[in-house]
């Protein structure tokens, strides 16, 4: 028994939730998503509610169960709120800001790196040291948030880098005299 899957996915006000022909989409009010379904569970729509359950009792079966239920609260959430992520910029001199359709970092490098917007995705730097990611996708926004982040990773003995704005960066103790 799945312990995620067993719980129906709420769809709330605004959230049009269809299944056709394999696809399951959701449209709302920032976009509207949608993802194929595995043939190993069946989900239904009723009552403003997803269900998921699983055809057979096969392994296969038993992990999609889950899976599929997660995918379709992301995709419920997605096209009702959004997703968001912002990253910290530390270091002396590393700053971020947004030209037209990209994302300019400056991160001690001897050139500037150059980010450009995916489709879908809105980048925001409220201040120079904080890039905010956010779109509808949560696969995507993590991804292009992941991206920025490898530009530059947060080292261990300064903690100069870009980092997750919930991310602890463990320091370590430098060299002694």
């Amino acid at each position: 028994m799945s312990r995620v899957g067993k719980y129906p996915v709420e769809i709330p006000s605004g959230v049009e939730v269809a299944i056709a022909g394999g696809i399951l989409t959701a449209k709302g009010k920032l976009g509207e998503l949608s993802m194929p379904l595995s043939s190993h569970v069946e989900t239904k729509v009723e009552d403003n509610k997803v269900s998921v359950a699983p055809r057979t009792e096969a392994a296969q079966a038993r992990m999609m169960w889950g899976t599929t239920r997660a995918l379709v609260a992301s995709l419920v959430k997605g096209v009702s709120t959004g997703y968001s992520k912002t990253l910290e910029i530390t270091g002396t001199g590393y700053r971020a800001a947004v030209q037209g359709k990209n994302l300019v970092l400056n991160l001690g490098y001897s050139h500037d790196v150059i980010y450009a917007i995916p489709e879908g995705i809105k980048i925001s730097t409220p201040r120079p040291t904080a890039v905010v990611v956010e779109g509808i996708d949560k696969q995507r926004v993590g991804q292009v948030a992941l991206d920025i982040r490898n530009f530059r990773k947060p080292e261990p003995y300064k903690g100069k880098g870009v980092r997750y704005d919930t991310e602890v960066i463990r320091r370590k103790e430098g060299k002694k005299k």
